[in-house]
C-alpha cells in the first residue's frame, strides 16, 4: 500500500549529536539503519515504499558535518552543507564555478534549501547534478566508518543506479575539491523537460590551457549511463592540442559516440546522443573563453530547459541542425482557417426532443419499504464483547517536541512517521499548507521553518522539535492587516483558484528576505518549482516584483 499523505510504516527515530554517536548507531542497526539528511530522496522512497527502513538516523543536527571550509590543499565542503549554500558561497562560484552552476540547476529552490551535497551523491542517481561537476573538478568525498577515515574519487563513489561505494557503517563527512591551477575554468550544463526537472543529459568541463593550447581537461556526463562518467576519450582529443573550431567540431563527435545513453521516459537514446555533443561543444567554448558567463543571480536558462549553457544556433531556432517551422500566427496563414460561421449553423430544432420521452412513471422505482426492514434482534448489541486487556500504548514510539508555530509555541506528542504537513493542518487546524502531490514536486506544502522554505510534506514532525515555523496564516498582521506581499497578489489579480498562492507567497517572502531587489529572472527561478495550474505566472511574477517596490 503506498500513499504519499503520509509515512504508513513505522520506525524507530535517532537523532544523534555528533559523528562518533551516529556511527556507532549504524553499527548497532546494521542494513535495517537508514541516514536521514536533506530527507528530499529518502522519504519520497519512503512514503512510495522503495524502501522500509527499520530505524533512521538523522545526522541534520551535527554541526561538524556542515560548512565550507578553505584548506591548504583547496576546499572543504561538510556533507550536510545544502546546495542553495553552495549555490551562494563566494568563493564556490569564483573558483569552481561548475558546481556553482550545477546546484543553480538543481530541482527547486526549496529542495536546494533542504538537500545535501552527501545526500545528492549517496543517493546515487545517475542523474545527479553535483556529480558530473564534482567529478570534471577532480573531487574527492570523505567517508568515515568504524574502521577510520577513507576518500575516494567521486567518479569511483558510483557503482550503479542507486548504488555507492559507501559502506552500511559509514557517513559521507565532507567533499574535497583541490585548488584551482592557473589558468583554469569550468561550466556545467543541463538540458531537462522543464525547470527543475531531472536532467536529460548533463555535462561538466574543467578546462587549463596555456597560450591557444589546452594543457588539461576534464570531462563528465551525467543522465547518460547507469551512473556518472568521465569523458576520457573526449579529453585524450582535446588535451596537448589548440583550441580551434574544428577541435570543438571533433570533440563534440568523439563524447557523442563516446557515451552509451539509454531511453526512459523522459528522452530516448538518439536525443541523449545528440544533445551530448551539442553541450560538449558549447561548453568547450564558453570554459575557452575564461568560463565569462559567470553565474548570475538565479542563472538562465532557454528552452527546453537547458541551463547555466545553451548552443546559441538553438536560440536562433535552428537547434541541433533542425530548421525552424513556420509561424502558425502568421497573419498570411490565417485565410488557410477562415471558414463562414454559417457552416456550423444547425437549427436548434434539431436537438428538440418531447420532454414526454424521458417521463418515466414514479411507480416503476417505487419499492415497499418492508423489503429493506430487518429485524433489530439481528443486530444484538448485547451480543458484543470488547476484551480491553488486548489494548497497548507503546510510549517508546512518541516523542514529545514543541513547535513555534506563528508565534506560539505549541507541545505535541508525535509518533516518529507523522508529518510536519499533517501536524499542522490536522492537529494545528492550520490549512494554509496544501497538500498537493506529496513527493516535494509543486511545493503547495511550502512553510518558512526557521526562515527557510521548505516543504511541509517532506519534513518528519519529530525533526522539527524547536523550529520557528511560519504559515500564511502567520503572515497577516498583529492589527490585522494582511502582509505587503498578500497585498500586491491581490493588487496585481496573482490569485485565482488560490490552491497554490500559499506556497507561492512563502516561496517569495523567503527569496525577498534573501534579496530585497530581485529581478525578474531571480523571481523566475525561485518559483520554478512552485507549480500553478491556472496561469502563466506573469501576475504572480509582477506581483512579487512589485511587493518590496
Amino acid at each position: 500500500m503506498t500513499n504519499s499523505h503520509i509515512l504508513f510504516h513505522q520506525f524507530e527515530y535517532l537523532e544523534p549529536r555528533s559523528v562518533e554517536e551516529a556511527l556507532a548507531q549504524l553499527t548497532r542497526h546494521g542494513s535495517a539503519a537508514h541516514v536521514l539528511a536533506g530527507g528530499t530522496d529518502l522519504l519520497v522512497q519512503m512514503k512510495l515504499e522503495q524502501v522500509r527502513p527499520g530505524c533512521l538516523v538523522n545526522i541534520s543536527k551535527i554541526a561538524e558535518l556542515s560548512g565550507i571550509t578553505p584548506t591548504a590543499d583547496g576546499l572543504r565542503i561538510g556533507g550536510l552543507t545544502t546546495i542553495r549554500a553552495i549555490r551562494n558561497h563566494p568563493l564556490v562560484r569564483d573558483e569552481y564555478p561548475a558546481l556553482a552552476e550545477a546546484c543553480a540547476a538543481f530541482s527547486a529552490a526549496q529542495i536546494q534549501v533542504m538537500g545535501t551535497v552527501g545526500g545528492n551523491l549517496c543517493h546515487g542517481s545517475p542523474a545527479a547534478d553535483t556529480a558530473p561537476a564534482l567529478i570534471a573538478l577532480g573531487a574527492e568525498v570523505e567517508l568515515r566508518g568504524p574502521a577510520g577515515e577513507r576518500r575516494l574519487p567521486v567518479e569511483d563513489f558510483f557503482v550503479g543506479p542507486g548504488q555507492t561505494a559507501r559502506r552500511p557503517d559509514e557517513l559521507l563527512t565532507a567533499v574535497r575539491l583541490p585548488a584551482p591551477a592557473p589558468n583554469s575554468f569550468s561550466a556545467f550544463l543541463k538540458i531537462s523537460r522543464v525547470a527543475a526537472d531531472i536532467a536529460k543529459a548533463s555535462v561538466a568541463i574543467w578546462l587549463a590551457r596555456d597560450r591557444e593550447r589546452i594543457v588539461d581537461c576534464r570531462v563528465a556526463f551525467g543522465a547518460l549511463a547507469a551512473r556518472p562518467l568521465r569523458g576520457r576519450r573526449t579529453e585524450a582529443e582535446l588535451i596537448g592540442r589548440l583550441f580551434t573550431d574544428d577541435l570543438l567540431a571533433r570533440a563534440a563527435d568523439v563524447a557523442s559516440e563516446e557515451v552509451s545513453p539509454i531511453s526512459d521516459v523522459r528522452s530516448n537514446a538518439w536525443y541523449r546522443r545528440q544533445i551530448t555533443a551539442a553541450l560538449v561543444h558549447d561548453g568547450l567554448a564558453r570554459v575557452w573563453e575564461g568560463g565569462g558567463m559567470r553565474m548570475a543571480d538565479g542563472g538562465w536558462r532557454m528552452a527546453d530547459g537547458v541551463s547555466s549553457g545553451a548552443s546559441p544556433a538553438a536560440d536562433e531556432g535552428t537547434y541541433m541542425g533542425t530548421e525552424p517551422q513556420g509561424d502558425i500566427a502568421d497573419d498570411a496563414s490565417h485565410s488557410t482557417f477562415d471558414v463562414p460561421r454559417s457552416t456550423f449553423d444547425v437549427p436548434r430544432s434539431t436537438f428538440d426532443v418531447p420532454r414526454s420521452t424521458f417521463d418515466v412513471p414514479r411507480s416503476t422505482f417505487d419499492v415497499p419499504r418492508s423489503t429493506f426492514d430487518v429485524p433489530r434482534s439481528t443486530f444484538d448489541v448485547s451480543r458484543l464483547t470488547f476484551d480491553v486487556s488486548r489494548l497497548t500504548f507503546d510510549a517508546s514510539r512518541f516523542t514529545p517536541i514543541t513547535l513555534t508555530v506563528n508565534g506560539t509555541p505549541y507541545h505535541l506528542t508525535v509518533a516518529a512517521n507523522e508529518l510536519l504537513l499533517n501536524v499542522l493542518r490536522d492537529r494545528l487546524e492550520l490549512t494554509g499548507a496544501k497538500y498537493g502531490c506529496g513527493i516535494g514536486e509543486c511545493a503547495a506544502c511550502t512553510v518558512l521553518m526557521d526562515g527557510r522554505p521548505m516543504l511541509a510534506c517532506l519534513v518528519l514532525a519529530v525533526a522539527a522539535n524547536g523550529s520557528r515555523i511560519v504559515t500564511i496564516e502567520g503572515l497577516r498582521q498583529p492589527t490585522g492587516e494582511l502582509d505587503q506581499l498578500q497585498t500586491a497578489f491581490i493588487q496585481h489579480a496573482a490569485v485565482q483558484c488560490g490552491f497554490c498562492t500559499p506556497g507561492m507567497i512563502l516561496t517569495a517572502k523567503s527569496l525577498l528576505a534573501e534579496n530585497p531587489t530581485p529581478s525578474e529572472a531571480d523571481v523566475r527561478d525561485c518559483l520554478k518549482g512552485n507549480l500553478c495550474r491556472c496561469t502563466g505566472y506573469a501576475s504572480i511574477v509582477r506581483a512579487v516584483l512589485a511587493a518590496n517596490a
